[in-house]
Parts: structure tokens; sequence; C-alpha cells
């Protein structure tokens, strides 16, 4: 299926800056077996002094951009086309966790996609000892249940609630307040799975703003939005969940 996505972002300063240096990563990315990107275009107003492109070690793309003159506001814009292929999901073949430790002993790789990267705690999803129980309740005979018993269960306990957190709160703090939006969401769940050795990391990107018919619209349409994905086992690999919807 083909997506166009258009992406509008603005800063307003309080004063005039005299001068800023940013790192942008809106550019969505190809991945093999997900999606592909058949166009993209990223700009900025006023027109920045530098600029550079490139792609940081877990394959984001990401724009530097450095301003010396004076202005009182930001805009970014970004546009892209890209052709999303997702398989359905098939039977479920994941380990339970105590498999999973042992198939995680024996991936010797450092690669960006290595589940080794996502597996210690995190500013905003530190391994917490209230999470680790809540996830607990969750553990059952495969990885795959697990994750997804979580992810429901977070999605019925929790309160979606704009107003209740803001891009500093803490998965600690969130779990709390039993209350928060998308990426508190996806901190709580991957500080759940973290705390029981399953490797889970942060995802960032868009949701279908107009939905097919007959279907809700989801929570997070029109914003960037963010959700979970989970190292299920060898055999398994990778799979994404989203706690908010």
């Amino acid at each position: 299926m083909l997506y166009d996505i258009r992406l509008n972002l603005r800063y307003d300063y309080d004063a005039a800056a005299g001068g800023g240096r940013h790192q942008v990563r809106v550019l969505p990315p190809t991945i093999s077996g997900v999606q592909r990107v058949i166009a993209a275009s990223l700009s900025f107003a006023p027109a920045p002094s530098e600029r550079s492109d490139f792609s940081d070690f877990f394959g984001n793309n990401v724009t530097s951009i450095a301003f010396r003159d004076a202005h009182d506001a930001l805009d970014i814009r970004m546009s892209a086309r890209v052709a999303v292929s997702r398989p359905e999901r098939g039977l479920d073949v994941s380990p339970d966790i105590r498999r999973l430790r042992e198939q995680l002993e024996a991936v010797r790789s450092l690669s960006p996609d290595t589940p080794h990267h996502f597996l210690a705690a995190s500013d905003h999803a530190g391994v917490d000892a209230d999470i680790t129980g809540y996830a607990r309740s969750s553990a059952g005979s495969s990885v795959v249940g697990t994750a997804m018993d979580l992810c429901n269960r977070i999605h019925r306990d929790f309160t979606y609630d704009g107003e209740a957190t803001t891009v500093q709160t803490r998965a600690s703090d969130a779990f709390s307040l039993k209350r928060g939006v998308c990426q508190d969401f996806s901190h709580i769940m991957i500080a759940g799975l973290r705390g029981l050795g399953i490797p889970a990391g942060y995802v960032s990107g868009f949701l279908r703003t107009i939905p097919p018919r007959g279907k809700p619209r989801l929570e997070g349409a029109d914003a960037m939005h963010a959700w979970v994905k989970v190292w299920c086992g060898r055999d398994t690999g990778w799979q994404e969940l989203d706690p908010t919807n």
C-alpha cells in the first residue's frame, strides 16, 4: 500500500534566537521487508546556514542544520511517499523467556538491529520494580504471547490523557499516574519487557489519518506516534505492538 505523508512542525521562540543547531529525525527510512521510501523531501524556513544529511548507527535518517542569523521561528516541512508491505503475523513459534535468554546468549553480533542494544535501562524507560512486577503477570509460554498480553493490559488499564504528562515524563511516573499518551505507554511497555529480560525498543512513526471504512480513528493520528518493537527470538525476530491502540 502507498502512503503519502506530510508533516509540518513549527517552533516559536519567546525572543529572537541569535543562532542554533538542530538534529532532525523525521525522514522515514527504507526497512527491508517492511517499507520502501519512493520519494522524500525535507525543507526549513528560514533556510539554515549549514545542512548535512546522514544516517545514524541505527539507520535513522538525520538532518543536521545550523543557523547564524537571528530568527524568531522555525518551520519544518517533510513530505514522503512510502510503499508499506507488512506481512501478516503467522503462527506463534517464539520461545518462552528462559529459552529466549539462551537464544540471546548465542547472538554474537553487535549490528544495529541486534537485540543486545535493547535490553538495558534508558533514561525514559528505566527498569522499575513496580513495572516489572506488573509485566510479570503477563509472562506466559511464549514471548509473543507475553508481549501481546502486556500490550493489551496497558491499553485497558491506562487512560489516554494529553494533559497528564510531558516529553520529560519517565515510565515510572506515568505508571504511577496510570495516564498519559503514546510515548508514556510505550515507555512503560518497554520498561516492563526489559525488566523480564525481553529486548524491546521505541518506534516513532505515523498512523493513517483517515481510517479504512468501518474502522475507528486511532489515537495518535495527525501527529508523530510511538509504539514498541519486541525481539521475540531467533525464528520470529522483531514484532511491533501498539499499546495505545
